[in-house]
């Protein structure tokens, strides 16, 4: 076997276990966060507004918490 033909074969061989781990680890879907900006202090979360807001999202399918993340500033 020659040279070139030897090193090949191992960088082959040394390649393959490493990439299987990588692909095996795919990224997992990240959860979608929405920013809500509101001169509100955080203790007005609780008013109509922002309950309207998060009815609105639900009746589109997305429940805080559990599919998109809110973020009140």
């Amino acid at each position: 076997m020659r040279r070139r033909e030897f090193i090949a074969l191992l960088s082959g061989a040394a390649a393959s276990p490493v990439l299987w781990p990588l692909a095996v680890c795919a990224q997992q879907p990240v959860m979608p966060v929405i920013g809500f900006l509101s001169p509100a202090t955080a203790d007005d979360l609780h008013d109509d507004r922002v309950n309207a807001f998060r009815r609105g999202l639900s009746d589109t399918g997305f429940v805080e918490g559990q599919n998109v993340a809110i973020e009140y500033r």
